[in-house]
């Protein structure tokens, strides 16, 4: 499962059986920490879980800013609380290519701002997904 976690929001998306699609699910509105876990822990185990991939804000340079510390302090917690392998994933972009996404679909700015996180979640779980089934090569072959 996919995590774009914001400072309201948490969109979330999860794979088909096989690995091969994403696919977003209700987003989670943000209230504190204890009701955050709470909900995220009613998904994972509905849907059976068995690991989180979380996109991690980087700058534009691929640096690590403010908002990384953050994810990197939210990641500490999900770890504290799930057992589950969690992966951090670039999310740079991930956002403004879901809004742009969602721009050219005909809905309203009120239905696309209820599913912008969904869609950065999706991107997020299908880009990690096919680094997974394409990893780089390292210039050997």
């Amino acid at each position: 499962m996919a995590l774009d976690v914001g400072s309201r929001t948490i969109g979330l998306a999860v794979t088909d059986p096989l690995g091969y699609t994403a696919q977003g699910l209700e987003t989670i509105r943000r209230r504190n920490k204890r009701t955050d876990l709470a909900a995220l822990d009613e998904v994972i185990r509905r849907l059976g879980v068995t690991q989180l991939v979380v996109g991690l804000p980087l700058r534009m340079s691929g640096a690590e800013g403010i908002q990384s510390g953050r994810m990197r302090e939210f990641v500490d917690m999900l770890r504290q609380h799930f057992d589950l392998p969690i992966h951090l994933w670039d999310e740079r972009l991930t956002s403004v290519e879901a809004n742009r996404v969602l721009r050219e679909t005909e809905m309203s700015i009120k239905k696309r701002a209820a599913v912008v996180d969904q869609l950065a979640a999706v991107l997020i779980l299908q880009n990690w997904m096919e680094a997974r089934q394409h990893p780089p090569s390292d210039g050997g072959e």
